[in-house]
Order: C-alpha cells, then sequence, then structure tokens
C-alpha cells in the first residue's frame, strides 16, 4: 500500500524563528547558543517560536558543508525488549554498503523522553530518522515534520504518520489471533500483558483482539495486567493469579512472548493439559520460542523485515521509487505451535 508523492519538505532556519518571534536572526542566534545578553521576555519569545515551529538549531552549523552528517537516528522504546534488537539487525544490514551509520537512542516508552531524544539527534543534523511507533507528542511530530529529511516510523500502521511508515497492523493481529482461538473451540478466555497507557501496539492489539471475540459474540473473562518490562517470572506469576481467580478458563492470550513463555513453562509444571483443557498464545514470534519443551503458539511480527524495509527508505533504495509519504504494510505470520487445539 503505497501514498502518493509528497513535496520533500524544506529544514526550517534562523530565518523562519526570527520571523516567528519577531526579533533578529542574531538574537535568535544568542538566544539558542546562550549567549550574549537577551532580556528574559526576549528568550520567551524566541523559545516559544522554535517549539511552535518544531525547530531544531544545527549543532554542526558552519563545519560541514553539507550541513548533514551520515548518520541516521533509530529511536527505539527498549534495548531489553528482545523484538528490538532484531530491528537493529535488520536496520544495521540494510545500510552496510551505503555510508550511514545508525546511531540508538532508546525512549523506555516515555513519549517525553522520545521527544528529548528526538530534539538532541535532530540537532546533529542526520541524513534520516528511523522511530517506533506513530503516537508522539505535538512538540515531537513538529520536529519531525519540519525536519527536511526521511522519517520512517516503524512497526505500527494503524494511524497517520509523518511521513513514511512500516509496520503491520496491530489491530488485524489481535483479530486474526481472536478467530483462529475461537476456529478451535476455546470460549473462556483471558488477556495477561502490560498495562498499556504507553504501550500503543499492544493495546491495538487488544482492541483488535476483543473486536474478533465479539463478532462470535463473546467477551473476555478475565484480565490481568502489570508495569514493567517483559519477563519469564511476571508470565508465571500472572498466570498463576488469573488461574487461580478464573481456575474455568480455556484460553490464555498474552501481550508478548516473554510472558506467554513464563505462563507456559508454569501451567506444564502444574501438570495443565496444554492445548487440551487450556490453550496459550504470545505475540512476536521471538526464535528463542524454539527451545521451549513446547512450542508456543505465536505471531511473527516482521522485526527484521520492517528494519530492512524503513533503512531502504531513508538510504534511497525504496522499491516503489517514491521519495516520502510511503506506507509499507507487511502480513503477520500465525504460527498455532503446540498449545492451540486444531480446528
Amino acid at each position: 500500500m503505497t501514498h502518493p508523492p509528497v513535496t520533500p519538505r524544506r529544514p526550517l532556519t534562523l530565518r523562519d524563528v526570527s520571523e516567528a518571534s519577531g526579533v533578529s536572526e542574531m538574537t535568535v542566534s544568542r538566544v539558542l547558543r546562550n549567549r550574549g545578553d537577551v532580556s528574559d521576555t526576549t528568550r520567551k519569545k524566541v523559545l516559544l517560536a522554535t517549539k511552535e515551529l518544531g525547530y531544531v538549531p544545527n549543532k554542526i552549523a558552519g563545519a560541514l558543508a553539507s550541513q548533514r552528517v551520515n548518520l541516521v537516528a533509530v529511536i527505539i522504546p527498549s534495548l531489553s525488549n528482545l523484538v528490538f534488537p532484531e530491528v537493529l539487525g535488520g536496520i544495521s544490514r540494510e545500510l552496510e554498503d551505503t555510508g550511514l551509520q545508525p546511531v540508538v537512542g532508546v525512549t523506555n516508552y516515555s513519549p517525553e523522553k522520545e521527544e528529548a531524544v528526538l530534539y538532541e539527534m535532530l540537532s546533529w543534523r542526520p541524513s534520516g530518522v528511523i522511530l517506533a511507533g506513530l503516537e508522539h507528542t505535538a512538540a515531537a511530530r513538529l520536529m519531525m515534520e519540519s525536519a527536511g529529511i526521511p522519517i520512517v516510523e516503524i512497526m505500527d500502521v494503524d494511524g497517520p504518520g509523518v511521513d513514511s511508515v512500516v509496520g503491520i497492523s496491530h489491530r488485524r493481529a489481535g483479530l486474526h489471533m481472536a478467530e483462529a482461538i475461537v476456529a478451535a473451540g476455546y470460549r473462556r478466555i483471558g488477556f495477561l500483558g502490560t498495562k498499556m497507557p504507553e504501550d500503543h501496539r499492544a493495546r491495538k492489539r487488544l482492541e483488535g483482539f476483543e473486536e474478533g471475540l465479539g463478532a462470535a459474540g463473546l467477551t473476555l473473562v478475565d484480565r490481568e495486567f502489570y508495569q514493567g518490562g517483559s519477563a519469564l517470572l511476571k508470565g508465571r506469576e500472572m498466570t498463576e493469579s488469573i488461574l487461580t481467580r478464573n481456575p474455568d478458563l480455556d484460553f490464555l492470550y498474552y501481550s508478548n512472548d516473554m510472558i506467554g513463555a513464563g505462563g507456559l513453562l508454569w501451567c506444564l509444571e502444574k501438570g495443565i493439559d496444554v492445548p487440551g483443557k487450556l490453550g496459550l498464545a504470545g505475540f512476536n514470534g521471538l526464535e528463542f520460542l524454539d527451545g521451549l519443551p513446547r512450542q508456543l503458539a505465536t505471531m511473527d511480527a516482521c522485526r527484521r523485515e520492517i528494519g530492512q524495509r524503513a533503512a531502504e527508505i531513508v538510504a534511497g533504495r525504496s522499491h516503489s521509487g517514491l521519495i516520502g509519504g510511503e506506507v509499507i504494510e507487511l502480513q503477520p505470520i500465525l504460527q498455532p505451535g503446540d498449545t492451540i487445539r486444531k480446528a
């Protein structure tokens, strides 16, 4: 799926800030470099104008004739989540012979931290930006819209992008998982995952999952949420908690493979018949699942390919030939493993 080509964006300059704030370019420069005598009123006017415009000062101005460095800013929410190292691997591999070098910033799922990391990285005038997700602060979105370089938002296509987008539909992924579970005859279903004020992709999967259950006349019987990173121990604890509360559940859908694997290990230890009495499924299709005593059902999230396709766009190697405004939706593949009954 593609959008029509868009007009290339012009990078903002000191003149734009000068005109917006009503002060000279020299004064704007002093404020942004924190040099010289500038009144508090003038300083506030300049800083407000930069925020409203999405202007980021250029830390390499005058140092390079091109005003660009051969860096690609890659901004992700976590390094501990096993999903993102594979994305980074795809980016790094695709950029190997381009002369471009990825530089990574981590946000810990905080929109404010993402805004700060983006500001710092854009100030070095990279050749492109790749960042996870479609939800950002208004200031972060303005900075990207005004950067004048390729911007690629990755992992998700359920929403409008700033420029180019590469990912999967998490709503459809959740919907398809629900359809597979219902087709296998499961009816009393629980969901286990992180609280989702900031993990928008997990939220969209749950929304799609509930839509799929609703189409079959079902609703979630119970939910178990947690805060913090994914871990096997959390999966074990959450599984014990939800099954103690609702022992007649016949399926557990986990928001990711890590907690799903912890749940599977707990069930096997307790002698629970999986998938006969209780079915299980995770999400992401992580390679470590191959080492479990039983293959957890999951869905491949196309992580490495997402990284590769995003890097192609930044490097000007897009298959479509478009310059900006490209949307690439990849299709996740359901892997039923050994924890869903054969329909």
